[in-house]
């Protein structure tokens, strides 16, 4: 497959401060590329960017073989995008809305508009105004927007932000159903894990403005990372043991006296009776096996050394 998005050294610094920087992304031609990482990352940035809302301070942006400057945007032409809220004119209808959306793009066919309304099933509701809409029917709203003029290339900003359970599987069901029956490509991105793990192909991770690593779905599942978790009054003084008594390095301690142990040399038992014999009260201990948001926590960030 090629690459359709492809970018080299990619930066932006406002005011001294580098939102990005140094990126290399390559997204394939019919994937849906999962873009992680927490608020305030450089996800957003990013993804303006590509959208080009906002330039870029070094670097470059190709996007279907095309560079991407500030005099040659006809790539854009490509690309439908969903940056942060959508934004509509909540007193006007669903439909309306669209309208005036393709008057503006100069490519206004009320078919390709019946037919938006149809893929994201909101097309019983578009004479309604939007000020009506739940939260998922506006997101669904604003892929109807993005559609329109058929694009290759969909950028989603945390789409599920905000939802409920049953908008949350609708817009994952919607993403899945237009990569998968339209052949559009998306670069989707989250903070919430197991949501880009339901519907990606590939994933790359942003820290810091950098991207960190990337790699598919199925490399991740080979290497997921089991762990032993403990509930235990006594967290921090587990640690010290499993780790002096025990050899065991690989742990995190998390909230509400719970310990990880990924390091798997030693067995629960063995765990288990050397705590005890340390008089370490037990709540619990039980193996789990290993999710997407475990394994990047652990292998990309490093998870929590005690010692």
């Amino acid at each position: 497959m090629k690459d359709i998005v492809h970018t080299t050294g990619l930066s932006r610094t406002v005011k001294g401060r580098k939102l990005v920087e140094g990126v290399e992304l390559r997204i394939r031609q019919g994937e849906v590329y999962g873009l992680l990482g927490q608020n305030g990352a450089g996800k957003t940035t990013i993804m303006k960017m590509l959208a080009g809302h906002v330039a870029p301070t070094a670097g470059e942006i190709s996007l279907f073989g095309q560079r991407l400057t500030p005099s040659s945007k006809s790539a854009l032409s490509r690309v439908g995008s969903i940056i942060e809220y959508p934004v509509f004119f909540e007193h006007m209808s669903a439909i309306a809305n669209l309208r005036l959306h393709a008057e503006y793009l100069g490519y206004y066919d009320e078919q390709a508009i019946a037919q938006a309304m149809e893929l994201v099933r909101l097309k019983d509701v578009g004479a309604r105004p939007v000020k009506e809409f739940s939260l998922g029917m506006k997101q669904r709203l604003g892929i109807a927007r993005a559609v329109i003029a058929k694009p290759e290339l969909i950028i989603l900003d945390e789409p599920t932000n905000g939802l409920d359970p049953v908008g949350i599987k609708d817009m994952r069901d919607l993403v899945r159903m237009l990569n998968q029956e339209y052949g559009i490509t998306f670069l989707v991105s989250s903070h919430i894990l197991s949501e880009i793990e339901q519907v990606a192909h590939r994933i790359g991770v942003v820290a810091e403005g950098r991207l960190t690593t990337e790699m598919s779905l199925e490399d991740v599942a080979k290497q997921r990372t089991d762990y032993i978790e403990i509930a235990t009054p006594q967290a921090e003084r587990a640690a010290y043991l499993l780790e002096h008594e025990l050899g065991i390095a690989s742990l995190k301690l998390l909230d509400g006296g719970k310990l990880r142990v990924y390091d798997l040399s030693r067995s629960q038992s063995e765990i288990s009776r050397m705590l005890v014999l340390h008089d370490v009260e037990i709540e619990g201990i039980q193996k789990h096996a290993g999710t997407l948001e475990d394994y990047f926590y652990h292998q990309i960030t490093g998870g929590d050394r005690v010692g």
